[in-house]
């Protein structure tokens, strides 16, 4: 689609630090770009020569859109392309926390027949924090599998909730009280950092899962280090770290009741195709005067 479109393609491979983007701005009409540091200075450095930033995916705390919408550079991005294949991923990791599928495998592989009790989902209360596409997708699987399921967010789909048996608990703390499986499907701004922490973790019920497909940052790592620890978390499974590639001396790497991916969501063959037709679609139609599929900052 770009070779079509007669674009010269400059290729780095990502995510790339502020230092790196900083180098590099200036140079380019347009970024396609995935999860790269685009602050302030790389957007000001970037100009006048940079008309567009398309984003590869949904994820957008990486990017200052204000600063974006403030020196007038539209942010192209592409909701809806990966809500099922993360949906599909978060319930990998809570299957595979609750019957100890990793270690059990890694038994087997050494020659050890170590069998370990886990537990089952059916019956067990499941709090949705993040109601949109994702949220909705882990749903409907929810249901499916006997699992009792709330929902926090903001907006709020009635229908949706109605048609799936989905209660709506507006209250933070009294959800996490109510529940067994905690999964994250928030965006990342200054208010959800942290959104789950030391304080509010103690209230889950003892033997609670928390599994997170959206931001690492959205959990306070020390509260929840201590939480696994303590016995209190039964375990924590996540695709996402608040440093991407973590350092080798990450608290959370190496505990026993954590699994952790390397931010493979949204990475199937189906949707790898959907994100990257879609990013590309958004940056030659915006580069030809017609209208984008999505756009972020619309000011």
């Amino acid at each position: 689609m770009l070779a079509k479109a007669g674009f010269e393609v400059v290729r780095e491979r990502g995510p790339l630090p502020e230092s790196r983007m900083l180098e590099l701005a200036g140079q380019f009409d347009a970024y396609l770009c995935g999860d790269d540091a685009f602050t302030r200075a790389v957007i000001e450095k970037s100009l006048p020569r940079l008309k567009v930033i398309s984003k590869y995916g949904i994820g957008l705390d990486k990017i200052d859109v204000a600063a974006a919408t403030e020196l007038k550079v539209p942010v192209l991005f592409t909701p809806g392309v990966n809500h099922t294949t993360v949906a599909e991923h978060t319930f990998a990791l809570l299957l595979a926390t609750a019957r100890n599928l990793v270690t059990e495998a890694n038994h087997v592989a050494a020659g050890r027949w170590t069998r370990i009790t886990g537990s089952e989902l059916c019956g067990k209360t499941l709090a949705i924090i993040g109601f949109g596409r994702i949220g909705k997708e882990v749903a409907i699987r929810a249901r499916a599998f006997g699992i009792k399921v709330l929902g926090y967010d903001l907006y709020w789909d009635e229908d949706f909730a109605r048609w799936h048996d989905v209660e709506r608990v507006q209250d933070l703390d009294t959800l996490l009280s109510r529940s067994d499986i905690v999964s994250l499907h928030v965006n990342l701004t200054p208010q959800t950092k942290h959104l789950l922490n030391g304080q509010n973790l103690s209230r889950l019920r003892k033997g609670a899962i928390i599994v997170n497909c959206a931001r690492g940052e959205l959990v306070e790592v020390e509260g929840l280090v201590a939480a696994l620890k303590s016995g209190h978390l039964r375990g924590y499974a996540a695709d996402v770290l608040d440093q991407e590639p973590p350092p080798a001396d990450h608290p959370l790497l190496g505990l026993p009741n954590v699994i952790l991916t390397p931010h493979i969501g949204s990475r199937t063959n189906e949707s790898v195709q959907r994100q990257a037709s879609c990013a590309v679609e958004n940056l030659t139609l915006f580069l030809s005067g017609r209208r984008p599929i999505a756009q972020a900052n619309l000011k």
